[in-house]
């Protein structure tokens, strides 16, 4: 099974994790800089997702990764870093067009300024003017200066105008590339990031109001099967078939996240266990109740059954104690047959 990254880090294992990545790294001739660390944990720790299919593809055809590679897949396949990327550029158009602003406001502030130069002028020569014709002349020049002002105004307005349309399409852009960054392109759902944050939030939410909030993780039995039997294709049909499901059932009051490999993640926010378990049934049974059939070829690949554990949220219990206690739920589920739904022991928290 899957596990977070961050969960897998912070844990026992996470000293054999770690020397398994500098050993496959080492294998491959990558330098441990950083990036590629990151790069290869997350390959590491979910080896037949995507990011390590890629890394092998990129070593079968080349040989070797670079550091532009490294930059392709971190851009690819950590959200953050696209995210990083996009934001930049960005950024460059935002100062690009709040400098443009700064030039309009000082242009409208000169015009303004000479404007008021030439009343005060003619207020001074109205008073020194007797005859008809100097009268005349000065109309004629405050008509012009007016005209002048007013064509200057039309035009800053119009920069204006722009800049503002600019900005307001730099933010649907913004915010397009953050739902991006936060979604899952294979199912669509939301990804790891995005259910961090989510969680972190239920959590602060329950904290505050005192509802309950449950998280519940699933995980594809004998996935491992489908992708060694039918190809890495015919498993992201079973991933999108399971997807499909968990979204039509958790709707837009519940939220659902794909962690990586075959493993999802639900959040139920103020919802206790007794209805969570309810809900899991039914997303049990719908995905069982399916005979998938290869797209390609027709042929029979079977029904998909999923395995689970859910834990509702003890108060103050940390976010890595819940992810824990669920994690041991659908480990129990694995252990005593599959296609089962645990719930997570109560912890005693000590006085």
């Amino acid at each position: 099974m899957a596990v977070q990254v961050d969960l897998a880090i912070r844990g026992p294992a996470a000293y054999g994790l770690a020397q398994r990545v500098i050993t496959e790294m080492e294998s491959a001739g990558v330098w441990p800089t950083p990036l590629n660390f990151e790069i290869w944990l997350n390959a590491v720790h979910e080896p037949e997702g995507a990011l390590a299919t890629e890394i092998q593809r990129v070593l079968d055809a080349e040989g070797a990764i670079s550091e532009a590679d490294s930059e392709r897949l971190a851009a690819k396949f950590l959200p953050r870093n696209k995210l990083s990327e996009q934001m930049r550029d960005a950024g460059a158009v935002l100062d690009r067009e709040l400098s443009s602003v700064a030039d309009v406001i000082a242009e409208a502030h000169r015009s303004q300024h000479a404007y008021g130069r030439t009343l005060a002028g003619a207020s001074e020569t109205i008073s020194h003017t007797q005859d008809g014709q100097g009268l005349k002349t000065l109309v004629a020049s405050l008509t012009s200066a007016t005209e002048k002002a007013q064509a200057e105004t039309a035009k800053l307005e119009q920069r204006l105008e722009s800049s503002t349309e600019e900005i307001a399409r730099l933010r649907e852009n913004l915010d397009q590339v953050r739902r991006e960054a936060m979604t899952d392109a294979l199912t669509d759902l939301a990804n790891r990031k995005a259910f961090d944050e989510q969680l972190a939030r239920a959590c602060a939410h329950a904290d505050a109001t005192g509802s309950p909030m449950t998280l519940a993780l699933l995980d594809i039995d004998h996935f491992k099967r489908f992708n060694d039997t039918w190809g890495h294709q015919t498993g992201d049909q079973v991933l999108r078939y399971v997807a499909s499901v968990l979204s039509r059932v958790c709707g837009e009051t519940r939220f659902a996240a794909r962690f990586g490999g075959e493993e999802f993640a639900l959040i139920f926010p103020g919802e206790a266990s007794g209805a969570v378990s309810c809900a899991l049934e039914v997303i049990r049974k719908e995905i069982a109740s399916r005979s998938l059939r290869r797209r390609s070829t027709n042929d029979d690949l079977g029904a998909v059954t999923i395995s689970g554990g859910f834990a509702e949220r003890q108060a103050g219990e940390s976010l890595l104690a819940l992810m824990e206690r669920a994690d041991a739920a659908l480990y129990r589920s694995k252990r005593t047959g599959r296609n089962l739904i645990s719930a997570a022991e109560t912890r005693v928290r000590a006085a």
